[in-house]
């Protein structure tokens, strides 16, 4: 134990899970300058305290590191959670349209109506001109956008296509769709990039959007400390990002470790890509808000057959029989785009949901690993569906699995996945246990606000043990072989996704030298049945030594931020 500083604050009486494989128990701590300076017994680390020294006392309560999640969108979720109105992904349309009414009521006649998260189950089946006009009628004639639980489409109403100019005869954008009906009568679905034209439309309307976008990641984080949830990456960082999280920086405001992620291409937001965006975030680098890493989109999502897969999707009328889907980058492209990470000293986030968008990741990583050797971390999301002979390519060539989001349990965007992608390959998804046996370091993401209206990870850490739905009406299980022990799915929520945003020396683990990110909670997850460790409560949340949240100061705010649990799980 270092004792080279005198503690201000003590945590005794603790059962303390530090999730560092050298030390995986203790029972005390000691924090100066907002890091760790003991780690040990409660004698040993209570000796250090001197009459200046604050000693919390937890007669025996559970104590975690923070929670780290690999893939979060905090201006998304934090502007869901701060201003818009909330749908859950077990909503129906029927739901839904009396949402948007009684939201509606406290709008004035030209306000948008934004929203979130519409169910791939109901995205399957709006499609046509009746919806359009029930969306229209519950609006009442408001532009409407909702956002889907990929996030990737959007569904809007008449209004809001007059107002991004989309009309009868207006093309598809670049790399987006405009979906139409058999009669080629605009139904109000986008998809893709054609989500960026709404979303470009939706912000033009907002008076002050400097002011809401600081709001909205204010709220991000909150939301993610209510959670446990101290060290994030963010996994599209746009110019609205940075300069919010620069200004609540400025003032302290900033309660997690932030690594953002520039999109190197177009995105499903408005805003400057590439170059543009690198200059503007290397230019907002701060303490705790780190412009480290690319993104790149190879493939879309297989529930609109835009994911890059290896087998044909399942043949339906009028689609083409041996349809693959493809990715939207070349090997010669993504090569030369790793190629930059080296020469920046940026980290690559890859999307790739198709298991022939992954492998075509790890052949261009394989190519500047042999011509450069090791260097920038390249992470690959969503690890969904992966080749079983690329499983022990991550290792080899260091690629972190960026397991996100939580849906590795049958649940509304399974059954949505599961009428486009063959049983045999749904069957085998998720292979997080093959992962970590061939030594790869699995890293859970949230992928916030998508799949699930909540960055709850203690819905996903439980699914990633039992492969069920925490919600008991929701039968069966999902791939069950590959479920991880409650250790293992600790690390997937703790030190790997840390070390795989380039934080392994900052957070993650209890350990000496390391950030004071510490969580109590009020259960020990060892001693549970594992099908209750989604009812898991955050009792405190400590940055740097300072508590940022506490359940009982804050239980309205709390109850707020969570959604019912069957909800979340449906």
């Amino acid at each position: 134990m270092s004792h080279q500083k005198r503690p201000e604050l003590i945590v005794l009486g603790a059962k303390i899970f530090t999730s560092d494989p050298a030390n995986e128990w203790a029972e005390a701590l000691a924090v100066a300058g907002g890091k760790i300076v003991a780690v040990g017994s409660n004698s040993d680390v209570g000796a250090l305290a001197d009459e200046g020294t604050e000693v919390l006392e937890l007669n025996g309560r559970f104590v975690l590191p923070g929670f780290s999640d690999g893939h979060i969108h905090l201006g998304l979720g934090g502007g869901q959670a701060a201003w818009e109105l909330p749908i859950l992904p077990t909503d129906s349309k029927a739901a839904i349209f009396d949402k948007i009414r009684r939201w509606s009521a406290g709008l004035g006649p030209d306000e948008w109506i934004v929203g979130g998260i519409v169910g791939a189950t109901v995205m399957d089946d709006i499609r046509n001109t009746e919806d359009l006009a029930a969306l229209d009628d519950a609006a009442g004639g408001r532009p409407v956008l909702l956002r889907d639980d990929s996030m990737h489409n959007r569904w809007v109403n008449s209004r809001a296509l007059e107002l991004m100019n989309v009309g009868a005869g207006t093309p598809d954008p670049e790399g987006g769709t405009y979906v139409r009906d058999e009669h080629g009568v605009l139904t109000g679905v986008l998809q893709e990039l054609a989500s960026a034209v709404a979303e470009a439309a939706a912000d033009a309307a907002v008076a002050d959007p400097d002011a809401r976008n600081r709001v909205s990641l204010k709220t991000a984080l909150e939301t993610l400390n209510s959670f446990g949830i101290t060290s994030v990456q963010d996994a599209a960082t746009m110019e609205y990002s940075w300069k919010a999280l620069n200004a609540l920086e400025a003032d302290n405001e900033v309660t997690a470790w932030v690594v953002g992620s520039m999109p190197a291409r177009n995105f499903i937001e408005a805003g400057v890509v590439g170059e543009q965006l690198f200059a503007i975030a290397d230019a907002h680098r701060s303490t705790h808000v780190r412009p480290d890493f690319v993104k790149f989109v190879v493939d879309g999502i297989p529930m609109t057959r835009t994911s890059a897969m290896l087998k044909p999707y399942i043949c339906h009328h009028n689609s083409e029989q041996d349809f693959r889907g493809a990715p939207l980058w070349t090997q010669d492209e993504l090569v030369e785009s790793l190629e930059l990470c080296y020469q920046r000293g940026y980290g690559g986030k890859l999307h790739a949901t198709g298991d022939a968008a992954v492998k075509l990741v790890l052949d261009a990583v394989e190519i500047v690993r042999h011509r450069h050797g090791f260097g920038p971390i390249f992470q690959i999301a969503h690890v969904e569906f992966i080749d079983p002979e690329d499983i022990p390519r991550f290792a080899e060539l260091q690629v972190v699995p960026d397991a996100s989001p939580y849906i590795w349990y049958p649940s509304v965007i399974q059954e949505s996945i599961a009428k486009q992608i063959p049983e045999d390959t749904v069957r085998n998804s998720w292979p997080t246990k093959d992962l970590l046996d061939a030594a790869a370091m699995l890293a859970a993401g949230s992928d916030w606000p998508c799949a699930l209206p909540s960055p709850d990870p203690w819905t996903g850490l439980e699914t990633l043990v039992t492969r069920r739905n925490p919600d008991p009406a929701v039968e069966g299980v999902l791939n069950e072989s590959q479920r991880l022990t409650v250790a293992e799915a600790i690390a997937a929520f703790t030190r790997n996704p840390a070390a795989a945003m380039g934080l392994a020396g900052v957070t993650g683990m209890l350990r000496e030298g390391l950030s004071a990110d510490f969580i109590v909670v009020d259960r020990n997850l060892f001693e549970v049945e594992p099908g209750s460790i989604h009812q898991t409560q955050v009792l405190e949340t400590y940055f740097e030594g300072r508590k940022v949240y506490d359940r009982a100061a804050t239980a309205l705010q709390d109850n707020r931020a969570r959604p019912p649990r069957a909800a979340l799980a449906g």
